[in-house]
């Protein structure tokens, strides 16, 4: 099984990340794909991040109904500050059948070279790139490497930043979330 991880924290999870994940699911080689909702940094100040399981909840209610997208909270169990190297050798040793790739946006790409021991993520998993409008340019090594794969999605320009930003002015962002996590924040008065 070849499963492609998104990682986020997801705060909230909205219909961009939703439409994103299941276009991957439907026209790519993955057979699933894991939200791997990011934990709160020990290190960072909190600002307006709702904790680990309230958000792995929002992401849960928001794939519930769909088969190929499923939450993840493997991070949750990993030393702190985490980073994606050591999250794909915990996975490989765990589930040593299935292959793992990395979904991020075309803007990630850009400082993906930063990343600790990117070389060794990139010799040993798939990176799926969908489009992002942003400034700047990738690394031109990236942009033949057989191992990157360009995937003509949608272009999202919704934040999540932007939905906390309105829900705490009073506008309605309903259409922006997913029905369950809609109902779920409303009855938490998450963000407000």
């Amino acid at each position: 099984m070849k499963i492609g991880l998104y990682f986020g924290t997801f705060n909230p999870i909205h219909v961009g990340h939703l439409t994103i994940a299941n276009h991957l699911a439907e026209y790519s080689d993955l057979d699933k794909i894991w939200f791997v909702v990011t934990p709160h940094s020990p290190f960072k100040k909190k600002s307006s991040l709702l904790n680990d399981r309230q958000r792995y909840e929002m992401v849960y209610r928001a794939t519930k109904d769909y088969l190929k997208l499923e939450p993840s909270d493997i991070e949750f169990d990993l030393p702190q500050p985490n980073y994606t190297i050591n999250t794909l050798t915990y996975l490989k040793e765990k589930y040593p059948d299935s292959k793992f790739a990395l979904i991020m946006g075309e803007d990630n790409l850009k400082s993906f070279h930063k990343w600790k021991n990117y070389q060794l993520i990139l010799d040993n998993h798939d990176i799926y790139v969908y489009p992002r409008i942003s400034n700047g340019s990738t690394d031109a090594k990236f942009n033949t490497h057989s191992k990157i794969k360009k995937v003509d999605a949608p272009i999202m320009e919704l934040s999540s930043t932007f939905i906390r930003k309105s829900i705490k002015e009073g506008k309605n962002v309903r259409p922006m979330l997913p029905e369950y996590v809609w109902e779920y924040l409303d009855e938490m008065n998450f963000y407000k």
